[in-house]
């Protein structure tokens, strides 16, 4: 057994969900986005939980002497994406850029990062039977070997990153990265997304960074690893922690970007109003953007009954089903809504009006994209995991596993909450109880 797989403490351990991916002809002849016939079908049938692993002892196994003080954290936040490792219940996760929160001081929010030391990892989990276990770990490193760490990159471009209590600035990392989406290659190198860039970016197998794409006009400097300006420009108007979240690998090859929300284009308050975000795709061969996407979110209240606030509905996680058609999560942190969608070439608006940022009214302005000519891509009601019994909140990641099952898994940000009570007077984590869950789905008609 992995010496991660043992922990401080045993945790109860659910039964496990799997969600059947029904997505194929019978998802295209699905109903409307309003329908939830498949859904009220759809069933968890496994239920795993993550044990107790203490954050230093796993970080510190990887790069010795990373972690001074882990503050009583547990390894969590893994479930950022999950991919298929291959072999059955076997599967690649990614870490975020590790436990975080915000505190106010003086009315304003400040970004904590309690473990600053933290490096984001990528993870072979096994799930058996009602847990899951780490089979391996691979530190994200730079060209030299050192951590890439989490913080944030550019000062006046992301959050300003301070201690566990809030009082103490901490230096920005050009290397950082906010890890989100993961897939593995053909040629076991991987492929992730961030989102300080919001970037994409290439990872051997060991977990060195061999690029870094990021928008054109970034101007990122300092890093200890190649970084490329490759991506739209428009793109640097993302909203902050809202960057890249979801990433998918086609059957050819390429590769498919989800951003997590609309821009902020003009200003903030319309990204915060629209209900129109982007996909992008990316052919690894040619190193370059081919095609973008319109992709329309359903109004938040049908995503998430009793929410009224736009702004809270995000895609994380977007997965490739067979040939151009995708598999795509929107969701808040209490709901999730699966999609099916089809890169259609008809609607590709790359390089158009649309990322011009001096375009007037915005994309993302616009109350009704496709009646003002824009090419929205179709999409059609996979099922609702708000109305299937036993799926947690906060799923980031979704994978297949066969025709009708799918595998989601939940991010709790490291057992952390926001707030001055997320530690205690010795400067320990008050443990938010949210614990790491791989749930199998399985859906009534497959995929």
């Amino acid at each position: 057994m992995s010496p991660y797989a043992a922990g401080r403490r045993r945790v109860h351990r659910s039964v496990a969900a799997v969600v059947p991916l029904a997505v194929a002809a019978a998802l295209l002849s699905a109903r409307s986005a309003d329908a939830s016939a498949p859904a009220a079908q759809a069933q968890v049938v496994r239920t795993a939980t993550l044990g107790d692993v203490p954050l230093g002892t796993f970080s510190n196994g990887l790069l010795p002497g990373s972690v001074a003080d882990d503050r009583g954290v547990d390894l969590g936040g893994i479930g950022s994406d999950i991919y298929p490792a291959g072999r059955k219940g076997e599967f690649w996760t990614v870490t975020d850029r590790g436990p975080n929160g915000q505190i106010k001081v003086n009315g304003s929010k400040r970004r904590t990062f309690p473990v600053p030391g933290f490096d984001p990892a990528i993870v072979r989990i096994k799930v058996t039977g009602d847990s899951v276990h780490v089979l391996r770990a691979v530190p994200i490193t730079t060209s030299s070997g050192k951590p890439v760490t989490g913080l944030p990159n550019q000062a006046g471009r992301d959050e300003a990153p301070y201690s566990y209590d809030a009082r103490t600035a901490l230096s920005y990392d050009p290397n950082g990265l906010d890890t989100e989406g993961i897939v593995r290659a053909a040629d076991g190198s991987f492929w992730l997304v961030d989102e300080y860039g919001p970037s994409l970016v290439h990872v051997s197998a060991r977990g060195e960074v061999l690029t870094r794409y990021v928008p054109r006009g970034l101007g990122l400097t300092g890093t200890d690893y190649p970084v490329v300006e490759a991506l739209p420009e428009v793109l640097l108007h993302r909203k902050i922690n809202r960057g890249f979240e979801g990433l998918a690998q086609l059957p050819g090859g390429d590769l498919v970007i989800a951003l997590q929300s609309p821009l902020s284009l003009p200003d903030t308050d319309a990204g915060e109003a629209s209900l129109t975000t982007r996909l992008l795709r990316f052919s690894p061969k040619r190193k370059a953007v081919t095609a973008e996407y319109a992709y329309r979110f359903d109004p938040v209240g049908v995503v998430d009954p009793g929410e009224d606030d736009t702004s809270e509905l995000k895609i994380s996680s977007v997965v490739a089903v067979g040939g151009d058609r995708l598999l795509v999560e929107e969701r808040t942190d209490r709901a999730a809504r699966l999609q099916v969608v089809r890169l259609d070439r008809k609607a590709d608006i790359l390089g158009g009006r649309w990322d011009d940022d001096t375009t007037s009214p915005s994309l993302e302005q616009l109350a009704d994209p496709a009646g003002s000519g824009v090419p929205v891509l179709a999409k059609r009601l996979a099922v609702d995991l708000g109305k299937v019994a036993g799926v947690r909140g906060k799923i980031e990641g979704v994978a297949r596993v066969d025709h009708d099952t799918l595998a989601l898994i939940n991010d709790n940000d490291f057992g952390m909450t926001d707030g001055t009570g997320a530690f205690d007077a010795q400067g320990r984590l008050v443990d938010s109880g949210i614990e790491t869950k791989v749930v199998h789905v399985r859906l009534p008609r497959g995929i």
